[in-house]
This record gives structure tokens, C-alpha cells and sequence, in this order.
């Protein structure tokens, strides 16, 4: 929708919106102690752009949107069973050709100012850049990147090629095309099948972690024997009777004093 708008009418200078994650975020732990901004995706096409997004602060500011769109859900879905529209294509017509220009010249309130502070369309080359997700990933030792379920071989392109550990960017539009950027360059990549995930047989015993299995070898579990101090220090030890400490002159003399 933001893309339709500036397509139509420019860039405009600020965006109030709510605090849905769609425009802006929390910052992560690592981000405060990093002293970093978060940004969503939304937010960074728009600093790409220039726009400022201007959170809503008050709730009596997101209630007055809520309420204009509950109009147009409310409404909008009637008009669309009375002129009897069944396709998604129909429906975008009717809004454009006759609901909308219906609604303005009922509902449209002329602006306080005729100038117009929009900033001008970068053209749509630029827009195709700005418009598309992008998520940082990290190559691995064979220059393979996992994104979103998905796994790309990173070919070999030159001497200058990214090196392993590396971090680039997938950058990913709507229509599903994929690009990897190192630095400002397209690599090139394949997409390859996941890595087959090692199963544990039933009985099989369960390796430790940092463990490695030799070929041909099952690791068992050690268990201490019977006999093993661990099990029988206390088993094995005679028992000693309790002894009471010989009673002083002093107490003897003290007990037969006494009636």
C-alpha cells in the first residue's frame, strides 16, 4: 500500500501508525547493550525512504483509526454483495473506479494549506530495492546458507569471493525471487536439499555431546560395578557400636550429693 501511494502521489515525510511489530520493536537484549536502534522491515524501507514513523502515544489516537475502519469493513462488504462481486480483480476495480471516489465526495475535507509536501517518487528501479525483505545470514565452512528453511550453495566466483564466516544478505521480494549480496555484490548460488538429520535407532544408546563415535564401535553408558568403593563404602563398613564417655570424679560426686 505505502509502494501504491508514493507510486501515485510521492514520498511522504512521516507516517503515524500504531506499535504493531509490523512498524516498530522492542529492542532485544543484545540490542541495549549494543546501545542499538531496532528496526523491522517495514522500518528500514522506510529510512531508506526518509520517512519518519510516528508511533501512536495515546489510545483515543489508534481509536479514531479503528473506528474509520470499522466503517469501511462494516460497509464496504455490503456494497461489495450488492453489486454482486465474487473476484479478488472485481473487488480492486469496484474500490478504486467507485467506492472510493463515492466516499471523498461524501466524506473529504479540503486541506488547511494547498501546498503540497510530499517529496518526489525515486523512480521505480529504486523502489524495487528498497521494497523487499532482507535478513543477515552467515556462510559457512562449505559457503552454504540456511534461510528460512531453505539452503543455498554459495558457487565460486572469483579470488575476491566472500570468505567462510562471512556475513551477507538474502534479500527476497514478493514474487519470490532470492538475491545474496556480499558487500554491495550479487554471488552466485544454487539451491540444494536440506542435509539429511542423523537418526537414533530404538536402543540404540544416545551419544554425548562433544563425543565421537568410532566406526564399528557402540558406546555404552559406564555403570559402576558391585563392588566398586562408590557402591560399597558405606555397605561394606562394620558397624560401630555407640559408646558414651566415661563419667569424671567430679560428676560421681555431684550425682551421690544429690537426694
Amino acid at each position: 500500500m505505502l509502494r501504491a501511494w508514493i507510486e501515485r502521489y510521492g514520498v511522504p515525510q512521516a507516517l503515524y501508525t500504531d506499535w504493531k511489530n509490523v512498524y516498530v520493536r522492542e529492542a532485544s537484549a543484545q540490542e541495549r547493550g549494543r546501545g542499538e536502534e531496532p528496526v523491522t522491515q517495514f522500518g528500514r524501507m522506510c529510512q531508506r525512504l526518509g520517512i519518519e514513523i510516528i508511533a501512536a502515544s495515546s489510545p483515543q489516537a489508534k481509536g479514531r483509526v479503528e473506528r474509520n475502519h470499522g466503517t469501511h469493513q462494516d460497509r464496504l462488504v455490503k456494497k461489495l454483495r450488492l453489486g454482486n462481486i465474487h473476484s479478488l480483480e472485481e473487488a480492486d476495480g469496484y474500490l478504486v473506479e467507485k467506492y472510493c471516489a463515492e466516499h471523498n465526495a461524501r466524506f473529504a475535507v479540503s486541506a488547511a494549506e494547498p501546498e503540497d509536501f510530499h517529496l518526489p517518487s525515486p523512480g521505480v528501479r529504486k523502489l524495487e530495492e528498497i521494497f523487499r525483505l532482507e535478513r543477515e545470514r552467515v556462510l559457512s565452512n562449505d559457503w552454504v546458507i540456511r534461510d528460512e528453511n531453505h539452503f543455498y550453495q554459495v558457487e565460486r566466483q572469483s579470488l575476491h569471493q566472500a570468505p567462510a564466516k562471512s556475513k551477507v544478505r538474502v534479500c527476497e521480494w514478493p514474487d519470490g525471487r532470492v538475491e545474496i549480496h556480499y558487500r554491495g555484490r550479487k554471488l552466485s548460488w544454487s539451491e540444494i536439499p536440506a542435509p539429511p538429520t542423523p537418526t537414533r535407532k530404538a536402543g540404540e544408546p544416545r551419544q554425548e555431546s562433544g563425543a565421537r563415535a568410532k566406526p564399528g564401535i557402540v558406546q555404552k553408558k559406564w555403570r559402576p560395578g558391585p563392588d566398586h568403593p562408590w557402591r560399597g563404602a558405606f555397605r561394606h563398613r562394620d558397624p560401630q557400636p555407640l559408646s558414651l564417655p566415661a563419667p569424671t570424679a567430679t560428676a560421681l560426686a555431684s550425682a551421690s550429693a544429690s537426694p
